[in-house]
């Protein structure tokens, strides 16, 4: 089976007229299905898209990885360009949860900054399940991801607004893209809200697929203490991952950490990276 996998939209950019923007957008072509992981914060992955020479209306299906607007805010660009009635869009039904990030004095939403009905009117027809959806033969999102380890939480300040009072998002819908490859499983993740590790061993489970060969997203390590970056290395090592393409809220301490630990193995996923397999 041909993969290749194109960072659409990333924090940083590659050289040349890329847009950099907080968020994430990864675009999955194989010789079964053209898939795109998420739609970064607003223009970044259509605008990247152009300078790839990339015709978004190939793309098949929408997988969102969760309901933060940094990782939904392009899809009106997207579907627009799209320009398909009745595409699919695979999510879980917290998407639409009011998200916010509270502390410091200050609630900010960050869900999805859009209605429901302006995507549709769009063309979008959303797939909201809890569980893990075969889109081909080799490739399945993960549904939702079971917390298993002891080191991997969710950040208090993540909270969900029912009404006028605040509760914890426990980021159920919080998923990652798992392709099934000759060399072993390639895991696409969006932000592992819920812990890479956790996200890897649900993706053994599901498939039965003991290798993982390649890694690439985000891995919310921004705000990890210095002992839970070290635990996530030692359980990467410990699964024998072979490739690994961290970006967006990995964070820059832990990237460095992972770059020094994994050498020639390790590398920036920016915008603009395109990888084949």
């Amino acid at each position: 089976m041909g993969l290749q996998i194109t960072t659409l939209s990333e924090n940083t950019a590659g050289l040349g007229s890329f847009l950099a923007e907080w968020g994430l957008s990864i675009l999955v072509e194989t010789d079964e299905a053209n898939i795109l992981f998420d739609t970064g914060q607003s223009i970044s992955a259509s605008h990247n898209a152009d300078i790839l020479g990339i015709d978004l209306r190939r793309i098949d299906k929408i997988v969102l990885s969760h309901g933060h607007f940094d990782h939904t805010g392009g899809l009106r660009h997207v579907l627009r360009r799209i320009g398909k009635k009745g595409i699919e869009i695979i999510a879980h039904p917290d998407i639409w949860q009011a998200k916010y990030a509270t502390g410091e004095g200050e609630d900010r939403y960050i869900g999805i900054p859009f209605h429901r009905q302006t995507l549709e009117s769009l063309g979008a027809h959303f797939n909201l399940t809890t569980e893990p959806v075969r889109i081909t033969d080799n490739i399945m999102t993960t549904g939702e991801i079971p917390m298993v380890t002891d080191y991997e939480e969710i950040e208090s300040y993540l909270q969900v607004k029912e009404g006028n009072r605040f509760k914890p998002d426990k980021l159920l819908d919080d998923q990652a893209l798992i392709i099934n490859t000759e060399t072993g499983l390639v895991v696409i993740l969006g932000c592992a809200h819920r812990g890479i590790i956790n996200t890897l061993y649900h993706a053994q489970q599901i498939t039965g697929v003991k290798v993982i060969y390649a890694v690439f997203g985000g891995c919310h390590l921004m705000d990890a203490s210095e002992e839970r970056i070290w635990l996530t290395i030692a359980a990467l090592k410990e699964l024998g991952v072979q490739r690994l393409g961290v970006c967006h809220c990995t964070g820059l301490p832990a990237s460095a950490i992972m770059a020094q630990e994994f050498g020639d193995s390790f590398f920036f996923n920016n915008a603009g990276t395109r990888i084949n397999l």
